[in-house]
């Protein structure tokens, strides 16, 4: 298999084409490295070629970034010591892209070489970015729809290839801290604006050959490797860099609240590395690269974030033998927030959409959801006057259930009330073709219960969605007890239609996402009432990694939703519903009308513009600060384990049937600590014996609510991790 191949034209310029067959984008394997540098070596050998040009054999893409599995090979070349496996690994990357950009030229004189420049089709990410940065031009196509970036720390690592280094020489710290630090992707033109890419050009491969053709010795050495180099922006000795990098150091602490390990290595990378010479600094970055892929962090986020996502994302789960379900005809009932978020992403996926509500203006105002999300789009630059008419254009808005004629799936999003949606479910199954899958959009209620209503139970389904709809990444489908494969196939094929990430789940009280983000909102609100400041309580959760903390969270999703979530419950499960302070608290704030944000009172005040100021003084009149506030470990385990306790459980009676799932949809849907991998990962990190132990303590101190699982505790005596035991990818193999 051939990832790279050499060609040479008559103008003498060689042509090194990088297409890896049986992909539909370009990943750089360990084999790809060694074809690049032969092709590289036989190039700048041949006294013919005067310039090289590398490029892609992919349409609209050159490089999506390096097959995981390589750092997998450089760890088992070393045996005992990974360590050594994964720097000796990277310092040969950084030798092939030191090699490509010397390009034989004398290192004394800098003559000599030969000019070598990269043309991309489209979208370049990770080491399909570093390439490039380290030829000596950088030509990209007039593609709207590529984007180029280094986004390594979306997933826990950093741009370790050079692409760290050569950034920030390249365009200095505050510049490269988007790419670098926030993992940003940019189009063409701001990446070209930025300094990131240095041409536009309708044929990019073209003017690149014309390029090499014409380039002068000085055109091809590097700003950081001609003397006199300086970084712009300053180098930290310098007044205005030792600015730049105590702004970048505060901004990476503000973001992270030091739980992230990639950016801090990141950021002492780039300030190390700009205190030396360039050589110096590549090595410095493999080490500092190295130390975050031995750390446990990395590999659980790379795990999560990249390898399980993209599995579900591609099929993993979806039932066998099931042929093609894409949705072409949807039909949404209710045009209220959720159910206008769906049309819009629905419509947005090129399907024709029916939005039903009890009147026309209802509906009507539903439809104008996706308007104003397009208008916003267009002033930004990113929405064409044509294509919002067409997305308009897909989106029928009617009172009148007879225009769901023709749907092949509905979703149901009216009133959380199991009368209203038996009633609504019975009006349309009498409509709709007989083939047709209903889906709820149900947060709380049982899907097996709201079957009961349906003549076609085996077609009835749960697919939960977040709120807002068009920026959550994550998508819960549930199976009820008789739901079967083709519902569960067209709710995963929807989900893959509209690009969002998919968990199924099998039917229980709160599914699996909201059974483990309310017992994490109740511990915090349980420690309000035992007198921990609520100021501690959202920064030790900060601190562990999550976007807000529980009693901010509160506020957001309405303290009146709790209350009515906490009486349901309680209604349902009778004589079994347990008893909490944190109920106690829920209602007291409800019945002093502080229902939260949409009140402009909660947990917070507010001001005149809805803007959130500071935590509610009032509150401590009815629970009083403890004159002894808790130690910030205890606080943060106690919230971690609450939810990681029912994730376990979630897997323990088979609500969860992956584990994967358990972790990217814990991640995704309601932000769980990215660092750690998720629920399950953060278990293994700290190890099940331990997690056992530590049950026990948090039992004895704070309740039964804590107490260990009999599965986490049969794994803690059998010394067994989450992933050894149940990771699908290694019992395929």
């Amino acid at each position: 298999m051939t990832d790279f191949t050499l060609s040479k034209d008559a103008d003498g310029v060689a042509t090194i084409t990088w297409d890896v067959p049986g992909k539909t984008m370009n990943v750089m394997s360990f084999d790809g490295l060694a074809q690049l540098s032969d092709c590289i070596d036989q190039a700048l050998a041949d006294e013919d070629v005067k310039g090289i040009v590398v490029t892609s054999g992919k349409e609209g893409s050159f490089a999506g970034g390096m097959d995981l599995n390589l750092l997998a090979v450089m760890k088992e070349e070393a045996g005992d010591n990974p360590a050594k496996g994964l720097f000796d690994g990277t310092m040969r990357m950084h030798a092939l892209l030191r090699k490509i950009e010397m390009a034989g030229m004398d290192a004394k004189t800098k003559k000599g070489g030969k000019p070598i420049a990269t043309a991309l089709p489209g979208t370049a990410a990770g080491i399909g970015m570093e390439l490039p940065l380290s030829t000596h031009r950088i030509f990209a196509a007039e593609n709207p729809k590529a984007k180029y970036g280094l986004p390594e720390i979306m997933v826990g690592i950093f741009p370790g290839a050079g692409g760290t280094t050569r950034m920030v020489r390249k365009v200095g710290t505050i510049a490269a801290a988007p790419l670098l630090l926030e993992g940003k992707m940019l189009d063409v033109k701001k990446a070209k604006g930025a300094g990131y890419i240095d041409e536009i050009a309708a044929d990019p491969l073209a003017a690149a050959k014309e390029w090499v053709l014409n380039a002068k010795d000085a055109d091809i050495v590097k700003p950081w490797d001609a003397k006199g180099y300086k970084m712009p922006g300053g180098a930290p000795y310098h007044p205005a860099g030792f600015m730049n990098f105590v702004g970048a150091s505060a901004m990476v602490h503000g973001k992270t609240q030091g739980a992230f390990p990639a950016a801090k290595a990141l950021l002492s990378a780039v300030y190390e590395g700009a205190l030396v010479d360039f050589d110096t600094a590549l090595k410095i970055e493999a080490r500092w690269f190295t130390s975050v892929l031995m750390n446990p962090s990395s590999g659980a986020m790379i795990r999560s974030l990249f390898l399980n996502k993209e599995a579900l994302e591609k099929g993993a789960v979806r039932p066998a033998g099931v042929p093609d379900q894409s949705v072409k005809k949807i039909g949404v009932l209710g045009a209220g927030m959720m159910g206008a978020g769906i049309a819009l992403v629905s419509a947005q996926a090129g399907m024709e959409v029916v939005l039903v509500d009890r009147d026309q203006e209802a509906a009507d105002k539903g439809k104008a959801y996706t308007e104003t999300y397009l208008d916003k789009g267009m002033k930004r630059g990113k929405v064409t006057a044509e294509k919002k008419e067409a997305m308009l254009g897909r989106i029928t808005a009617t009172p009148d259930l007879d225009n769901l004629k023709g749907c092949d799936l509905i979703i149901e999003a009216v009133f959380e009330d199991m009368g209203v949606k038996a009633e609504m479910t019975k009006k349309v199954e009498a409509i709709i073709p007989e083939d047709c899958i209903f889906a709820s959009n149900t947060s709380t209620l049982p899907i097996s219960d709201l079957a009961k209503a349906s003549v076609r139970s085996d077609q009835f389904i749960g697919i939960h969605f977040f709120s807002p709809v068009e920026k959550m990444f994550l998508v819960e489908i549930i199976k009820g007890k008789e739901t079967g494969d083709r519902a569960v196939a067209k709710a995963l094929d929807y989900v893959r239609q509209i690009r969002k990430t998919p968990i199924v789940v099998n039917d229980a009280r709160f599914f699996y996402a909201n059974r483990c983000i309310i017992p994490y909102i109740n511990e915090g609100a349980r420690m309000i009432t035992e007198g921990v400041s609520p100021i501690l309580i959202d920064n030790a959760a900060r601190q562990l990694g999550f976007p807000v903390g529980p009693i901010q969270l509160t506020d957001e999703t309405s303290i009146d939703l709790g209350a009515k979530i906490a009486r349901a419950t309680k209604a349902a499960m009778g004589n079994a519903y347990p008893e909490s302070p944190s109920d106690d608290l829920i209602f007291w704030m409800e019945e002093q009308g502080r229902l939260g944000r949409k009140a402009s009172a909660g947990f917070f005040d507010y001001d005149e513009k809805g803007k959130r100021t500071e935590y509610w003084k009032g509150l401590q009149d009815k629970y009083p600060l403890a004159e002894d506030q808790p130690d910030l470990m205890e606080v943060q385990q106690r919230l971690m384990f609450a939810q990681v306790l029912e994730a376990v459980r979630a897997l323990e009676e088979g609500v969860l049937e992956d584990i994967r799932e358990g972790d990217v949809g814990a991640i995704l849907g309601w932000g769980f600590a990215p660092w750690s991998g998720g629920p399950l990962s953060w278990l293994d990190i700290i190890g099940t014996p331990y997690a056992a132990e530590r049950c026990d303590q948090l039992t004895e101190a704070y309740g039964d609510r804590f107490a260990c699982p009999p599965l986490l505790r049969e794994m803690a005596e059998k010394g067994q991790s989450f992933y050894g035991r149940f990771d699908p990818e290694a019992k395929a193999a």
